[in-house]
C-alpha cells in the first residue's frame, strides 16, 4: 500500500480516480492506525502513543514527489508517509507500539524507540551498505524537538558533493545528486535555536533540502501566539525569500485540509530544489490534531468549543473525503463501505501484530512455569516456589521481566540444595540472559567486520635522518594523503578552510583540494556536527572540525541524542562514521580550558572518545578510523602543534590502534595513568620521583571509550601494587571513570597494596594565565607530592612526611 510517487502528465479520469481513492485509503488507514493504536496505550498493551492523526493528506501529497534516492530527517508525526512509500505496514505500525524486540516485525528500531519513530535499512545484515539509490530512504528518528534539523542539512549537502566533487564512487550513494533531503518540524518545534541555525546554514550552502513545517497552531498545550513572533514562521522567514539579487530558499505556503494544492505545492518545490538546489520551505497551515499531542493528555483540556468544532469541520481527511463526493470521485455510501473495511483491517493487523509479539514470550513462560514445578516438587521449599509459579501463571499477558523475574527469585529458595532440577533452572537462566540482553543491548558500537578496534595497528616508519619537525605538519601532510587516498573524505569547522585552521594544520589544502572538501563554516557547532552526520550517512567520509573542546558544548546535545545512538536505535542497520576533530587540555583561561571530559564520557556512549598525545598519534587515529565504520572524537593536544616530532616516511599509512594503552616508560614502584597534555607534567615528575628513589611507570591511556580492552594497567598494577590516576578535569570526571574501570572491569584491587588514587583539576574553571593553570590544575610538583605522599604512607623511614 503505497501511493503513486510517478505524476502522470496525461492520465485518464478513471486512472485519476483509481490514484485518489487509494490515497485516500491511506489517509483513512493512518487515522484508524492512530485511533485503535490510543486505544491500545490507554488499555495497558502499549505503553506511550503519540500519533500523526491530522497530517495524513499533507504526507500523501508529499509521499507523492518524494524519489528512490531521496532521504528524510522527519519527527514523531511522519507515519502517514511512511505508509505512503510503502516503508510501514499496519502490522509494523503497532509491532512499534508494543515495542516488539524482532527486527523482521518491527524494522524500524526493534522496540528500541517508542512508535512515531521511522527508520528504512541503509545496511545489510553484516553492516554493508544497500544500494540507497534504489530504495526511498528515512534517516532513524530522534525524539527531542528540532534535533532532526543539524542531520537534515548535512542530508542534503551529500546532494551537493556528490554533484560537484569528481572522484568519488557515487554507485550505492547518489545519481548525479539529484537526491533531495525533505525535513519536517512541528510549527512550535521551529522556537528551538536548531531550527534557525539549520534554515540558515542551508540558506548559504545552496543545498536541496525541502522543510515542511507542520502548522497545527499548538506546541502540545501551548499557543502558537506564545511560541512564534507574529504566530506565523513563514511570516517571519520571509526575509529567506531569494530574489534576482541574491540566493535564498523559496518558501510556499499551503493549506494542510487541500488535497490539490498540496500535491502542486509539493511537485513544484521538488523540481526546483531537485533540479536547482535551491532550498524550500512549505508551510503547511490550518492542520489539525484530533488527538491532541500524545496519550499522556488530552488536547479539550487546552482548546475551546469553537476551535474543537473548526478542528473537526477542516480535519483533512474530512475534507478530502467532502471534495472526492464533489467531484464525482467516489460517493458517500462507496467512502462508507471503503471505511468499514479499512477498520476491519486495521483490527486484524493489529491483532496478528499483537500475536507476533506475545505468542513468544508466552512460550518462554510455559517455559519458566515447567521449571518451577519441577524445582517445587524436589525442594524443602516446594511451597514458596508454587506460589512463584501461580503467579506467573496468573499474569495473561507477560512481559519478559516476569518471566525471567519468577525464575530469578525462585533461584534463592534453593541456594543450599544440589538437584538437576536446580541445574536446569541455573542453565535456562544464563542462557536466556545471553540470549535475550541484546534484544536491549545490542549495537552501541559496531558488529561488523570493519568496527575499529578490529582495525590492525601499523606503527610509523623513520628514516636514519629523519628530520623533527612542529607536529602540526605530520597533521598537515597525514590529511594531504588522507584526501588524496579518499576522494569521499572532506573536512569543514570554523577557519578549517582558507587559513588551514587556527593551528595550521590544514595549511594549503583548501588551494589543493577545493573548497568543498576543505571549507570553512559559519560559528554553528551543532549544524556543522549535522552535516557531519548526514553526509556520514549517504556513505561520505566527513570531518567535523570543532575549534576548541569547550565549543562542542554547542553540539553536545546532536552529538548524544543523535550520532552516538544512530546503531543503536537502528540495531546496527543505518551507521554515521563521523569523525569529530577538535583540540584542547591546558589551555588558559575559564572558556579555553578544555575540561568536560567526564560528561564527554557520560553522553557519548557509542561514538570512541581517543586523546592522543601528540600528533602522530592522533594522525594514525584518523588513519585507523577512514577503515572502520564508527563515530569518533579525536582531540588533538591544543600545545603540542608546535612541539617537535620525528617525521614519519609512511605518512597516511600508519594506525593508531583504538582501546590500547601504551607504556612510556617503566618502573617499579607506581602506575601513573594519564592521558593527552598531562602526560609531559607526568613525565617530568617521574624523572624528578627518581631523584628521592620512587620509580614509577607511566601509563598513556590513548583511548577513554573504549578503555584498555586488552587490560594492560592492571597487569602493571599487579608489578607495582599501587596506582594513580592524573587528569586535568574535574574530580569525579574523567579520572572516577578511570578508576572505576581499573577496579570494577580489571579488577586491579586485588594487586593493591596502597588506597588508588585520583588527582584531578580543582572543580572551577580555570583561572586566566599560567598561574590560573597551575594554581587550576594538576602541577609537576602535585604529581610528585601526590604520588610521594603515597609511598610515604606505605614506608614512613625511608620516605619522611614532605610537608
Amino acid at each position: 500500500m503505497k501511493t503513486n510517487s510517478k505524476t502522470k502528465t496525461e492520465i485518464t479520469f478513471e486512472d485519476f480516480k483509481t490514484e485518489v481513492l487509494n490515497d485516500y485509503k491511506i489517509a483513512v488507514t493512518s487515522r484508524e492506525c492512530s485511533v485503535l493504536g490510543r486505544r491500545e496505550v490507554l488499555t495497558g498493551k502499549a505503553k506511550f502513543g503519540i500519533f500523526g492523526g491530522g497530517k495524513e493528506v499533507p504526507q500523501i501529497a508529499w509521499a507523492k514527489s518524494f524519489e528512490d534516492g531521496d532521504f528524510r530527517s522527519g519527527y514523531y508525526r511522519d507515519q502517514t508517509f511512511m505508509m505512503a512509500i510503502g516503508e510501514l505496514t499496519i502490522e509494523q505500525f503497532f509491532a512499534g507500539l508494543y515495542a516488539n524486540t524482532d527486527l523482521k516485525e518491527e524494522p524500524m528500531s526493534a522496540g528500541r524507540q517508542m512508535g512515531g519513530h521511522f527508520a528504512t535499512h541503509s545496511l545489510d545484515d553484516q553492516g554493508q551498505w544497500k544500494n540507497l539509490t534504489e530504495q526511498k530512504n528515512s534517516s532513524a528518528d530522534i525524539s527531542p524537538t528540532a534535533g532532526q534539523m543539524p542531520r537534515l542539512l548535512g542530508l542534503a549537502q551529500a546532494s551537493k558533493i556528490y554533484r560537484q566533487v569528481d572522484g568519488i564512487d557515487t554507485t550505492k550513494f547518489s545519481k548525479k545528486g539529484n537526491e533531495i533531503a525533505w525535513g519536517t518540524i512541528g510549527n512550535a518545534s521551529t522556537s528551538e535555536g536548531l531550527f534557525f541555525e539549520t534554515i540558515n546554514a542551508a540558506g548559504v550552502l545552496q543545498v536541496p533540502m525541502v522543510v515542511s513545517i507542520w502548522d497545527d497552531e499548538y506546541g502540545i498545550s501551548v499557543h502558537a501566539k506564545h511560541q512564534t513572533t507574529k504566530e506565523n514562521i513563514s511570516e517571519i522567514l520571509k526575509g529567506f525569500q531569494r530574489d534576482e539579487n541574491a540566493d535564498g530558499y523559496e518558501i510556499f505556503r499551503v493549506n494542510g485540509w487541500n488535497y490539490p494544492e498540496l500535491i502542486d505545492t509539493y511537485q513544484r518545490a521538488a523540481q526546483l530544489s531537485r533540479k536547482e538546489h535551491v532550498p524550500v520551505m512549505i508551510h503547511v497551515q490550518q492542520l489539525t490534531q484530533p488527538q491532541g499531542h500524545s496519550t499522556s493528555g488530552s488536547h479539550e483540556r487546552y482548546k475551546d468549543a469553537e476551535r474543537l468544532a473548526w478542528e473537526v469541520e477542516y480535519d483533512c481527511n474530512a475534507q478530502m473525503r467532502q471534495w472526492m463526493v464533489i467531484n464525482n470521485i467516489a460517493t458517500d455510501e462507496e467512502l462508507t463501505q471503503l471505511e468499514k473495511s479499512i477498520k476491519k483491517e486495521v483490527r486484524d493487523g493489529k491483532k496478528a501484530a499483537w500475536a507476533a509479539y506475545i505468542n513468544p514470550i508466552k512460550a518462554e513462560q510455559k517455559e519458566v512455569v515447567a521449571l518451577l514445578q519441577n524445582a517445587a516438587n524436589t525442594s524443602s521449599n516446594g511451597v514458596f516456589i508454587t506460589k512463584l509459579k501461580n503467579d506467573l501463571i496468573a499474569i495473561d499477558e507477560p512481559l519478559r521481566k516476569d518471566v525471567l523475574a519468577a525464575a530469578r527469585k525462585a533461584l534463592r529458595y534453593l541456594i543450599s540444595e544440589d538437584s538437576a532440577e536446580k541445574t536446569q533452572l541455573q542453565q535456562w537462566i544464563n542462557s536466556y540472559i545471553e540470549d535475550v540482553q541484546p534484544k536491549y543491548s545490542s549495537h552501541l558500537y559496531s558488529e561488523s567486520n570493519s568496527k575499529a578496534i578490529n582495525q590492525t595497528k601499523v606503527l610509523p616508519t623513520y628514516s636514519d635522518d629523519a628530520i623533527d619537525v612542529d607536529g602540526r605538519i605530520i597533521l598537515r601532510d597525514n590529511f594531504d594523503a588522507i584526501f588524496s587516498n579518499y576522494p569521499e573524505a572532506l573536512i569543514f569547522g570554523e577557519d578549517a578552510g582558507h587559513i588551514g585552521d587556527v593551528n595550521q594544520g590544514l595549511e594549503g589544502l583548501q588551494e589543493k583540494f577545493g573548497e568543498l572538501r576543505v571549507s570553512d563554516t559559519g560559528i554553528r557547532e551543532a549544524t556543522i556536527l549535522g552535516q557531519g552526520i548526514g553526509m556520514a550517512m549517504r556513505g561520505l567520509r566527513p570531518i567535523a572540525e570543532i575549534q576548541y573542546l569547550d565549543y562542542l558544548l554547542y553540539a553536545l546535545q546532536i552529538m548524544s541524542d543523535d550520532l552516538a545512538t544512530v546503531q543503536y536505535r537502528t540495531k546496527g542497520r543505518q551507521k554515521a562514521p563521523l569523525i569529530v576533530r577538535t583540540r584542547g587540555h591546558r589551555l588558559e583561561g575559564i572558556w579555553h580550558s578544555g575540561s568536560q571530559m567526564g560528561g564527554i564520557l557520560n553522553l557519548l556512549r557509542g561514538i570512541h572518545v581517543l586523546v592522543p598525545r601528540d600528533m602522530t598519534k592522533a594522525a594514525g587515529f584518523y588513519n585507523t578510523l577512514l577503515e572502520s565504520d564508527e563515530p569518533a572524537l579525536i582531540v588533538e593536544c591544543l600545545n603540542g602543534y608546535r612541539l617537535k616530532e620525528k617525521m614519519p616516511n609512511n605518512i597516511g599509512e600508519f594506525k593508531t590502534p583504538i582501546g590500547v594503552v601504551e607504556t612510556l616508560k617503566e618502573g617499579d614502584d607506581i602506575t601513573l595513568v594519564s592521558y593527552g597534555s598531562t602526560l609531559r607534567l607526568v613525565e617530568q615528575a617521574a624523572k624528578e620521583l627518581l631523584e628521592v628513589g620512587i620509580d614509577a611507570e607511566i601509563i598513556d591511556v590513548q583511548s577513554l571509550l573504549p578503555f584498555d580492552l586488552n587490560h594492560d594497567i592492571v597487569k602493571s598494577i599487579a608489578k607495582t601494587n599501587r596506582v594513580m590516576v592524573i587528569d586535568e578535569d574535574v574530580k569525579g570526571g574523567a579520572s572516577a571513570y578511570i578508576l572505576d574501570q581499573l577496579i570494577n572491569i580489571q579488577n586491579a584491587y586485588g594487586h593493591l597494596d596502597s588506597q588508588p588514587k585520583t588527582l584531578a583539576a580543582q572543580p572551577h574553571r580555570p583561572a586566566y594565565g599560567s598561574d590560573g593553570d597551575y594554581f587550576s590544575k594538576p602541577s609537576v610538583e602535585d604529581v610528585f607530592e601526590a604520588v610521594y605522599s603515597v609511598m610515604h604512607e606505605f614506608n614512613p623511614t625511608d620516605f619522611p612526611k614532605l610537608r
